[in-house]
């Protein structure tokens, strides 16, 4: 079914490049840096699936699927004087259930977090960058599929667009334990950091680095893990139609400490639909 997947996302690649003008080139480079633009305005849905063909300390794979909504709020409708994204994130988790082959799934825990974009220093230097709170709600329908833990914690998103066709950019989250859905849970603090580098290369196609996280535990113990990730994207304009933007990646874990059961590699395939005409404030 993946290699099926790979093969329609290539064929539909394919027409869309015969059907392009050329003239949509730079549209289409401005949407893909949307795509992956932790501060990005553009209302979207995002879905992803991660397959995990191999891990540590396990032969069963695993997989993850995540719907995520990008909901942007301007001044006028917003709590504060600055534009306010908030990003909710769902989850269905296939997990191991030991050291065999065997797995079972659930829902994961929720996260959200709500970003303020600073007006300073101004789109006109290409930089820009929020900060906001975090949440993580323990909403696993199994307790393996989650943290168990209700969080909270400072979030920053920065980006860089001074040279053209380049994202540079990052998402730092650190989400805190402040209560617990069972007293065997352990405290939970983690810092999450999310490099983003994004490279725009023929009309929509671009290829990007942005979908690996590093993960440090502050706690003695916790686990810390460094993936690397590399993938190959496509923004399809279609008319009138919303945008749609199809990618996918290959990640790595190229150290891990205190975590005994991790991924080893995964297999990235994600679409993300954009509303860009959706502006009910304008």
């Amino acid at each position: 079914m993946r290699a099926l997947a790979c093969v329609v996302l290539l064929l539909v690649a394919a027409a869309a490049w015969a059907e392009e003008p050329a003239s949509a080139s730079s549209r289409a480079a401005r949407l893909a840096e949307e795509f992956s633009d932790p501060l990005t305005t553009l209302p979207q849905v995002f879905l992803k699936d991660e397959y995990i063909p191999t891990s540590y300390g396990t032969e069963a794979q695993a997989n993850r699927v995540v719907a995520r909504l990008i909901v942007p709020r301007v001044p006028r409708f917003s709590l504060l004087p600055f534009v306010q994204l908030i990003r909710p994130s769902f989850s269905l988790v296939t997990f191991p259930t030991g050291r065999g082959k065997g797995t079972r799934t659930a829902f994961g825990d929720m996260q959200l977090f709500d970003l303020a974009v600073i007006p300073w220093p101004g789109r006109e230097s290409g930089f820009m960058w929020g900060v906001g709170p975090v949440f993580i709600f323990p909403t696993a329908t199994d307790e393996r599929a989650g943290q168990g833990a209700w969080q909270v914690g400072p979030a920053l998103g920065a980006i860089y667009k001074g040279i053209p066709g380049i994202l540079l950019g990052t998402l730092i989250q650190n989400p805190i334990s402040f209560a617990y859905t069972s007293n065997r849970r352990p405290a939970q603090s983690t810092l999450i950091v999310q490099p983003i580098l994004l490279a725009h290369l023929w009309r929509g196609v671009y290829v990007k680095s942005a979908d690996a996280s590093w993960a440090i535990g502050w706690h003695q113990g916790a686990a810390r893990t460094f993936p690397l990730s590399l993938g190959l994207g496509y923004v399809w304009l279609r008319g009138s139609g919303p945008p749609l933007n199809f990618f996918v990646s290959g990640q790595w874990l190229v150290y891990r400490e205190n975590a005994p059961v991790t991924p080893q590699t995964t297999v990235i395939f994600g679409v993300t639909v954009a509303f860009p005409d959706w502006r009910p404030w304008s």
